[in-house]
């Protein structure tokens, strides 16, 4: 997109209301300046376990807004999230039973809604210091992998922690530590710099969710933890009913990237 389309340049309520209209798109790049989230909902009976389980991983859970049963808005997003994310899953007993763009006909009164932090939060720091995001140079969506870490387990809710990955020069590694660290609301910096297979990733190819990128010759694979992480939970820990933003499709909250900058 160009001109007046130009995603970078909309505002989230401009984005909304296409992707409300059924535009299907990552949201890597869109909205600049203007926070990204995660959205997991759950049933009102799991809904303190979620947040017991968000509160024991703040890495790759950290909470920006929690709604009230049923609440269709939230302080920090002003649209429906039923229908304002230009995608969702739903689960059945951990199951992905749908991928939809609207999910009113799933919607319950009970339901509690989460906002995630994530780190497309912090790509434009990252441009901004130099440190190639190669997920957009490509127009792809972010890759994102299950590790072999498991998360701090609460209640109902335990399983692996995702990641997502972004090649980085080796000579850049540190600066992209030092700008992701000064957003710590958003996943802040990585969880692991080289090797994947230390992570228990074989192949940088195949992610579990998103699309593979290209890592170069001179370039580390850096691993930040990823918002997803509440869906693996889902999907590890079978409540009978959850649903999340689809990967990489995120919320776009009416919260400026700079709330969540530290000095």
């Amino acid at each position: 997109m160009t001109g007046p389309l130009d995603p970078g340049a909309l505002s989230p309520e401009q984005a909304r209301a296409l992707f409300r209209a059924g535009l299907r798109v990552p949201t890597a790049g869109w909205c600049a300046g203007w926070t990204q989230a995660n959205l997991i909902c759950v049933p009102r009976e799991q809904a303190y376990d979620l947040l017991l389980f968000a509160q024991r991983n703040p890495k790759p859970c950290p909470v920006l807004d929690v709604t009230e049963p049923g609440a269709t808005s939230a302080s920090l997003f002003a649209g429906d999230l039923r229908t304002d994310l230009p995608g969702y899953v739903v689960y059945e007993h951990g199951e992905p039973i749908a991928e939809v763009a609207d999910v009113t006909g799933y919607w319950r009164d009970d339901l509690v809604s989460f906002l995630i932090g994530c780190s497309f939060t912090f790509e434009d720091a990252l441009r901004e210091a130099g440190v190639p995001v190669r997920h957009i140079e490509q127009g792809r969506n972010v890759p994102m992998y299950r590790t072999n870490r498991m998360c701090r387990r609460a209640g109902e809710f335990g399983g692996p922690l995702v990641v997502s990955m972004r090649p980085v020069p080796a000579a850049q590694v540190a600066d992209a530590v030092r700008v992701t660290a000064r957003y710590p609301s958003v996943h802040g910096a990585p969880v692991h710099v080289g090797d994947p297979v230390e992570l228990g990733i074989d192949d940088l190819g195949r992610p579990d969710f998103g699309d593979p990128v290209e890592v170069r010759v001179d370039e580390l694979p850096v691993f930040w933890a990823c918002g997803v992480t509440p869906q693996a939970a889902v999907m590890a820990s079978r409540p009978k009913l959850a649903i999340g933003h689809a990967p990489g499709h995120m919320a776009i909250t009416d919260a400026r990237d700079t709330r969540y900058l530290v000095p």
